[in-house]
């Protein structure tokens, strides 16, 4: 009889016990999300504020939140794991698969820690930062819009997202067009008429360069007290039909420079018009040839 009325008790007990195992669990994955969140909105309106005022590169500062909140959730899920009572039985099924389950974590953290600790030296050492133009592999371009513990993503001309693993974008050879300086040179070639005046074409083609909103002077004050050109422009080429001429235009940005050399591409075309400075260009004779 009292084994009777034990067993209930016991039950009750027991649920009890798994009840309130189950709120602190929830308590505890509750209490870590908001803190991460907390932590994640403080942190970005400390960065904004910080860009604002005192104009820091975010990268390093976006990278560290990232990697806080991730151990803020390690931990936590840490705590709440720990207030699961042993499972034997399981335990006994998670030994028998160790073997499978060992050369499936080993494969995927070497994969994870080769991204993070790529990660910590894009970081360290800047080959690239936010918001730089970077090239790698000779084949994706883009602007540098996150680097997170696992990849970086790219944003393209066309606005695509180029998602790229940091062991990835770390072994390969990078360009960048912002790494110390933004300027950029675009080399304008244009070929002319072996009959053409030389001399005229190129002071055209000076002449619209320094005409163009978008060009900067380089030149340091020591050549421009030498008098030093501000536009260079050169024959370059003596090739089959034409006489190739090239103009050197500095800009202060990768955009600006395509711009002023699509402008300058018209423009200078334009005054060869007017000047009749001949473009050749390539055609071919038909010759039809009648049967009787």
């Amino acid at each position: 009889m009292n084994i009777q009325l034990l067993a209930p008790a016991l039950m009750i007990q027991s649920l009890f016990s798994d009840f309130k195992t189950l709120v602190i669990i929830g308590i505890i994955i509750g209490l870590t999300t908001c803190f991460a969140l907390l932590f994640k909105f403080i942190s970005r309106r400390k960065i904004n504020r910080l860009i604002a005022t005192k104009h820091i590169d975010p990268t390093s500062y976006l990278f560290a939140t990232k990697l806080i909140t991730v151990i803020i959730f390690i931990i936590g899920i840490s705590f709440a794991l720990v207030q699961i009572p042993e499972m034997k039985i399981l335990g006994h099924s998670i030994l028998a698969g160790a073997g499978i389950l060992s050369l499936i974590a080993g494969l995927a953290s070497q994969q994870a820690l080769s991204n993070i600790m790529s990660g910590f030296l894009i970081v360290l050492f800047k080959p690239f930062k936010l918001n730089d133009r970077i090239t790698f592999n000779d084949t994706y371009t883009g602007i540098v819009e996150e680097i997170n513990l696992r990849q970086v993503v790219l944003r393209d001309i066309e606005n695509n997202r180029i998602v790229v693993p940091n062991s990835v974008i770390s072994s390969n050879v990078i360009v960048n067009s912002n790494l110390n300086d933004s300027k950029v040179c675009k080399i304008i070639e244009i070929g002319i008429g072996y009959t053409a005046d030389i001399g005229k074409a190129l002071q055209i083609m000076e002449e619209e360069v320094l005409k163009h909103p978008l060009h900067i002077d380089i030149r340091t004050p020591e050549e421009k007290e030498n008098n030093v050109p501000e536009v260079v422009s050169r024959v370059t080429a003596l090739e089959n039909s034409a006489v190739k001429l090239s103009v050197w235009a500095y800009s202060d940005h990768m955009f600006n420079g395509f711009t002023m050399y699509c402008d300058l591409l018209r423009s200078i075309k334009e005054r060869f018009d007017q000047e009749n400075i001949e473009i050749p260009y390539n055609y071919q004779n038909v010759i039809i040839k009648k049967t009787e």
